[in-house]
């Protein structure tokens, strides 16, 4: 009795099984290779996005690049609406023919307006109509 109960069990189990065919404990050098995948960490800062929101990256330490006192050349879109203390009103984001990402940032405020504009979210120009363009 106990045989055809083994015998179908040992049935019902093997179309349960898995397929392991390339799983091995030795390794095998008969040519054949496998690539791997090595995970890093992203170095590139947070971009605005086109919500005026910047878009977090976990990955990068803010300590390792301090807040700046002042909007200057050379800023991040980020830093540049830490900065200001507020959402701009608008953002426009682009590619320049050389493949570069290009963001204009407005702020208009009551009496005054003032566009922003980044190359590669570097602070490449300052626009205050009136005043005439900066950098």
């Amino acid at each position: 009795m106990r045989l055809p109960v083994l015998f179908a069990c040992a049935v019902a189990l093997g179309g349960c099984s898995v397929d392991i065919g390339g799983f091995s404990f030795t390794q095998d050098s008969s040519g054949t290779r496998t690539s791997s995948v090595s995970a890093r960490a992203s170095t590139q800062e947070a971009l605005l996005g086109p919500d005026g929101e910047c878009e977090a990256n976990a990955s990068l330490d803010p300590s390792t690049r301090p807040l700046p006192k002042e909007i200057a050349l050379g800023i991040t879109e980020c830093e540049l609406v830490k900065l200001k203390g507020s959402r701009p009103t608008d953002v426009l984001i682009g590619e320049s023919g050389k493949g570069q990402r290009e963001v204009q940032v407005l702020y208009s405020e009551p009496g005054a307006r003032e566009i922003y504009m980044f190359t590669d979210n570097r602070l490449s120009r300052i626009n205050k109509p009136g005043q005439g363009p900066q950098g």
